[in-house]
């Protein structure tokens, strides 16, 4: 009997696809916490020159 049936594919192919998202997620938190930090600087920045 063969490794490769479909069960196992598809629970390789489930853990595969739950990392990638996991990866995903990670990097849209990382980049929307860059910009609100990067808003909270520009905002101070701007409060000082007035």
């Amino acid at each position: 009997m063969s490794r490769n049936n479909e069960k196992n594919i598809k629970k390789h192919n489930d853990k595969l696809h739950k990392a990638q998202d996991r990866v995903k997620n990670a990097e849209i938190l990382r980049k929307e916490k860059l910009k609100e930090i990067t808003k909270k600087f520009h905002d101070a920045k701007n409060l000082d020159t007035l």
